[in-house]
């Protein structure tokens, strides 16, 4: 399960403080201080209050990068911070400027080289996902569920494999290996070139026995169907086999696996010199991942690494668990078996030479490695789970050192080419965005921008302030992000919206800064507004994960109520009113606090809801549940449907009518349930709609939800400049 394509909830993280103050109130009411405006509040107009940051367009060399600010092009010299104006060759000429690009248009593809257009194929079929080989002489694509090349210089094109149907797919994924193994980025894509360009690895998909799911909407006389091989829970799934073949035709070779075993390859790796294919190989439960390296030239394998867990491990998507070195002396591992995530040092042979550094704290990114002097620039999780920070560490663990500065959340790092150099882009929840260049011993060059204007301070914007609540069994200190009401009144309940998202390892709650008119119009209003984050959010690890296996609802309904309580007793949140709202799995939370949370939670906006895991997909589902059949006990208590007897508020559900993704079969289940239980709630579908809806019908959802919030919550009517 992927967040939706749009956004779905209000922004409610987003905001800013200037107010030093520890208590609940607004910041200073002085008369000298400027009310926002309505242009600012319904337009997002903050000039003269916040200011663009410059961008940087690209490093020229290792101390001088191109940066745009203010409308001018300048180079600038990271060893002193001095910049001046950039040369038409600094700014035009480089060399990424003459890489060829491949396209479609219309049925066709077509490439570009140097600027000139070369037409690839003519044909009635369209080609997908038109990818260039490394070496530039081939573009391969899937054209009607077969694998084809094209030869650049001659323009001959090769079928390389010949069953492809409506069931048979060549190099284009099965709706489960797009949505929840490959990626939706990888838009269906299921084949990689060797990057020696001899070769290509694809997966073959056969969706014989994945049953169906049909999906019916109400366009035209006759109305509209949609078919889709979708596996549930316990489902068969597609069956797949690893191939590899040549660009320019041959026997497909097949990798030795039996495809009729119930298994999941996840994305293959190539070993830096194209000698062989790492496949990763995970058995149905998903508590056992092997790498296999697979020979291109006879198919056979041996293994090559392995690790198991005793809940489960996820798939790597992004080609980020391996990292070779370019000296062919070994490669980066990244794995959270310890119960955060983690690096290790490996062979090329796939023997563990050591533990880098390791710790109570989540690595979220590679961004460079060193081989020359031993070491590895890295982003992670670690003086606070809210924040991310840049450090650099040698291969074998020793000097660890943090590289950036401060409280804040260093969200971006861009590292010059020898990492001798590095920007960040920092901020925290009461400091406007900032842009520093630091050597990479952690001295500070000079800034480069600052996001807040001079009128900000002197603006009269709501409090946003991090909270940390003890866990009701006080292991976790959960994270809360709160901006509360301009002009707060002692005594006064205050009503509660709640965003969140939920799921495992699926946090929202971040350390930064950005401000947003409909958040600073609804603090004024007087809506506490709140982001929270569970233990199983990714703030405390897989071991935090971990909670949830086979156990969704339960512990985040735990650390959301433990947070709630605290809003009560501590914050002036009126208990007759506190809402929450979510997408996806976020309308799951949402149907279950209203539900199985009901005598906390007393309204809530729920779209795309899963209602009974047992009408999701199998991968996601059994990655943390199980099957029914064994885990009986964790289904029951995880269905929104075994406690709709609870329901006592109000719920707003919404769905699209053809959501492919989490079927409407859930909310129809839900609302029929509360029918027959004779229960009141509000109910939208959006005819078309997907999982998420674009144009006038996502405005017409988030009038919905204002609608919702000033019937139930502020209790008058919505102003009309709140509607889109």
């Amino acid at each position: 399960m992927k967040k939706p394509l749009f956004s779905i909830v209000f922004s409610l993280f987003t905001f800013i403080c200037f107010s030093q103050k520890k208590d609940n109130a607004s910041i200073s009411t002085q008369t000298s201080f400027k009310e926002l405006t309505n242009e600012q509040y319904f337009k997002n107009n903050f000039k003269g209050l916040i200011k663009s940051l410059p961008t940087i367009t690209k490093w020229l060399d290792d101390a001088h990068f191109l940066m745009n600010k203010d409308g001018k092009s300048l180079v600038v010299d990271a060893t002193n911070g001095n910049e001046r104006e950039a040369t038409d060759e600094e700014k035009f000429n480089h060399p990424t400027t003459s890489n060829p690009s491949v396209y479609n248009k219309g049925n066709d593809l077509f490439i570009k080289i140097d600027n000139k257009e070369i037409q690839l194929t003519n044909d009635s079929a369209k080609e997908i996902n038109p990818t260039i080989s490394p070496d530039g002489n081939y573009v391969a694509y899937t054209k009607n569920n077969d694998l084809y090349s094209v030869e650049i210089a001659s323009l001959r094109e090769t079928q390389l494999t010949f069953d492809g149907s409506d069931l048979i797919l060549n190099g284009y994924a099965s709706w489960i290996y797009m949505e929840e193994i490959l990626g939706r980025a990888s838009q269906y894509r299921s084949f990689w070139w060797s990057p020696d360009s001899k070769h290509i690895a694809f997966f073959r998909s056969d969706d014989s026995d994945v049953p169906t799911y049909t999906l019916t909407d109400a366009q035209g006389q006759h109305g509209y169907v949609d078919v889709i091989r979708y596996p549930k829970v316990g489902d068969k799934n597609p069956e797949v086999k690893v191939g590899i073949t040549v660009p320019y035709g041959g026997n497909v070779i097949w990798a030795d696996f039996n495809e009729h075993d119930d298994q999941y390859f996840g994305l293959p790796y190539w070993k830096p010199d194209g000698s062989t294919l790492l496949v990763q190989w995970m058995n149905r439960k998903q508590n056992m991942l092997k790498i296999w390296e697979v020979s291109p030239n006879s198919g056979s394998k041996k293994p090559f690494l392995m690790e198991e867990q005793k809940s489960w491990i996820s798939l790597d998507d992004e080609g980020k668990r391996i990292l070779f070195l370019n000296d062919g002396k070994g490669f980066i591992y990244r794995s959270d078996k310890s119960g955060f995530d983690q690096m290790y040092f490996y062979d090329m042979a796939g023997r563990l030479k050591n533990v880098i550094h390791g710790g109570k704290y989540t690595v979220t990114e590679i961004n460079n490695i060193d081989e020359k002097n031993s070491l590895i620039y890295f982003t992670a999780r670690k003086e606070n789970s809210a924040r991310k920070d840049f450090y650099k560490v040698n291969f074998n663990g020793d000097n660890f050192k943090r590289l950036t500065f401060g409280e804040y959340n260093h969200t971006s790092i861009n590292l010059s080419p020898n990492a001798s150099y590095f920007i960040t882009n920092y901020s925290n929840s009461s400091t406007p965005s900032k842009m520093t260049l630091i050597d990479k011993n952690g001295k500070i060059i000079r800034e480069l921008g600052d996001a807040g204007d001079s009128a900000i301070k002197n603006t009269k914007i709501a409090k946003t302030e991090m909270i940390r609540v003890l866990s009701e069994d006080s292991i976790y200190n959960l994270p809360m992000k709160i901006t509360w009401p301009l002009n707060m009144e002692k005594g006064k309940k205050y009503p509660v919206l709640i965003s969140i998202y939920g799921g495992p390892n699926a946090g929202t709650v971040w350390d930064s800064w950005a401000l947003t008119g409909s958040q600073q119009w609804y603090a004024k209003e007087g809506l506490i507004q709140v982001a929270m984050d569970h233990r199983a959010s990714g703030h405390f690890g897989k071991e935090g994960v971990n909670y949830m296996y086979h156990n969704l609802g339960y512990w985040e309904m735990k650390d959301y109520s433990t947070m709630v309580k605290w809003l009560i007793e501590n914050g002036q949140a009126d208990p007759s009113k506190i809402c929450i709202t979510g997408f996806s799995y976020g309308g799951y939370m949402t149907c279950y606090a209203l539900t199985f949370g009901a005598d906390m939670f007393t309204h809530g906006m729920a779209g795309g809801s899963v209602i009974d895991w047992a009408l999701y997909d199998s991968h996601y589902t059994e990655r943390y549940m199980g099957t029914p059949s064994d885990n009986p006990e964790g289904y029951k208590k995880s269905s929104v449907l075994n406690y709709t007897d609870r329901y006592k508020g109000m719920l707003q559900i919404v769905h699209g009518i053809v959501d492919e993704n989490v079927h409407m079969q859930n909310s129809i289940q839900l609302t029929s349930k509360l029918q027959d239980q004779k229960k009141d709630f509000e109910f939208m579908t959006y005819s078309g709609g997907r999982h998420g809806w674009p144009g006038n019908k996502n405005l017409h959802f988030q009038n919905l939800k204002s609608r919702f919030i000033y019937r139930y919550l502020l209790e008058k009517p919505v102003p009309e400049q709140m509607l889109k």
